[in-house]
């Protein structure tokens, strides 16, 4: 493709080459590979299942060495709350109050999502604060019909000119209501949970990754909870954030693979999906980094619940990563004998679900050992895995990539292909679900940090319908965080309760007990 010098100017202000953007659209030009699913994961065949022994085991090994380590908990929460309010939206769009009451409206296009935001109103921990505004806004707002008042309701949450909560970043809309209104956001429900796992020998550090634009309000939201969060805590709090670099911004394309262009002619460049966040990662300085979504947060009351399975997964992975390390230096000698040499094999079968060569035995010396020291030599990742509650998102399998490596992957349905049977009987097949919640090593056994970058699996990348203007168009999602992204880690998937996982997907979620307080 050739670019104009306006063009190339554009490009490399985003801090790209114009060889990227062409490598972009051959991706488009070409298509991407589905995922090869060899199998579903399951217990007993790439997830761990814990007895109880095993699991105080773990809580045991992490309580007792997380202070030797750095800990940082990392929280994607670049994404605006939109999608949590779309329902919401659609019925400001859709709804005349002069054609009928709101319950007319709900009977009539049988929308249960909306019947249940009524019928829970005043459970939502912000319900006093539009209330309030309300009153405020309007004198004679207690005198309206109950369809007037619930309408209104709706339009100060979500106007741009009220509330505008439907904009706000997710991490700073009110979660939880406590006793006496008092309001926390996901963000502050973060910061109570790090602080349970955290060193004791220092500040609990968690990393946002946030939109630039609403750094002032989050660091107003730090300033006003500090003081409450450490002595409710018992913990000082090192807060640091990063912004999605605009040089993973990917270019959009029309129909016919051609570089879409705005009304002014410059090129259409979008954001490429959490996958770019694994720059961010990259940039961080620990030796163990736990990985969760913004919105999967609790109350107080399961708080403790959900830190016990955190030191389960960092437990395995001190314990497992410490092996490796051991065998790391032991290979380095060149001196490992034969049995030292299936030991370590049988470690990567069993411990980390590595698929050892059928062609291992037949290998020299020197290249086994060579071979050994490439798989262990990798960072890792601990995963928690829900049983499948029918939640939409990604999955546990055993992936065949292009070279006949088999590997356990976590699978987005859209890298799927639906229209072979074998590979819906084995998406269908699925038993567990993937909550993002990992635990991660990103050091080798030297203390080095990992180039994450160089771990990643670029043909997991997805293609996705969209529109700009009233235009079709196709933009390029880089391969998701804890997908593509972490395709060539070692891996270890490990069953945890449904309790661990509470997102919020859409605001009726606030309805449900993890996230609600019973007041007295």
């Amino acid at each position: 493709m050739k670019f104009t010098e306006k063009d190339i100017k554009q490009i490399e202000s985003k801090g790209l080459t114009v060889e990227q953007v062409n490598a972009q659209i051959r991706l488009f030009e070409n298509g991407l590979p589905f995922a090869n699913l060899v199998s579903e994961a399951t217990i007993g065949n790439g997830i761990l299942k814990l007895s109880q022994e095993e699991t105080n085991h773990f809580i045991s090994k992490f309580d007792a060495e997380r202070n030797k380590y750095s800990i940082l908990k990392f929280v994607p929460a670049s994404g605006a709350a939109t999608r949590m309010f779309k329902f919401l939206f659609a019925f400001l769009d859709a709804y005349n109050i002069d054609q009928g009451s709101i319950n007319y409206y709900i009977n009539r296009t049988k929308n249960k999502d909306l019947s249940l935001f009524f019928v829970g109103l005043e459970k939502f921990p912000f319900y006093h604060i539009v209330v309030d505004k309300l009153k405020d806004t309007y004198s004679d707002f207690e005198d309206k019909s109950i369809n007037e008042q619930g309408l209104r309701f709706v339009q100060m949450m979500l106007h741009s000119d009220k509330l505008d909560y439907g904009n706000s970043p997710k991490g700073l809309l009110p979660f939880h209501q406590y006793k006496n209104q008092t309001l926390s956001t996901a963000f502050e429900e973060h910061l109570y949970e790090s602080a349970l796992y955290s060193s004791s020998l220092e500040s609990a550090k968690l990393h946002f990754t946030i939109s630039e634009k609403h750094k002032h309000r989050f660091d107003e939201e730090f300033a006003r909870i500090e003081k409450k969060v450490e002595a409710k805590s018992g913990s000082a709090f090192d807060i640091s954030f990063s912004y999605q670099k605009e040089s993973t911004d990917t270019i959009a394309v029309n129909s016919k693979n051609k570089p879409f262009r705005e009304e002014d002619g410059s090129l259409h460049f979008r954001p490429s999906g959490h996958g770019a966040l694994i720059e961010n990662l990259n940039d961080l300085e620990a030796d163990v980094v736990f990985v969760k979504n913004i919105d999967n947060v609790v109350t107080n009351k399961f708080k403790d619940e959900v830190a016990k399975y955190k030191k389960v997964l960092g437990g395995i992975l001190l314990e497992v990563q410490e092996q490796a390390f051991n065998y790391l230096n032991e290979l380095e000698t060149n001196e490992s004998s034969e049995e030292k040499r299936i030991e370590i094999g049988e470690f990567l079968v069993n411990k980390m679900n590595v698929k050892i060569s059928p062609e291992f035995e037949k290998y020299s010396r020197k290249y086994q050992i060579e071979y050994l020291a490439e798989k262990l030599n990798r960072p890792i990742r601990v995963c928690g895995m829900v049983k499948n509650e029918g939640e939409p998102g990604g999955g546990p399998f055993w992936v065949k990539d292009e070279s006949g490596n088999i590997s356990l992957q976590i699978v987005e349905s859209a890298q799927i292909n639906k229209k072979s049977r074998r590979q819906k009987e084995i998406l269908k097949g699925a038993t567990h679900f993937n909550p993002v919640d990992l635990v991660c090593g990103i050091k080798n056994h030297k203390g080095e940090k990992y180039d994450l970058k160089k771990f990643v699996d670029h043909k997991a990348a997805f293609i996705t319908m969209k529109t700009k203007t009233g235009k079709d168009l196709k933009a390029l999602e880089l391969p998701g965080l804890w997908n593509g992204s972490m395709a060539n880690w070692n891996t270890i998937f490990v069953e945890v309760p449904l309790i661990t996982f509470n997102p919020v997907k859409t605001v009726n979620d606030l309805l449900k007990a993890p996230h609600q307080i019973k007041l007295v």
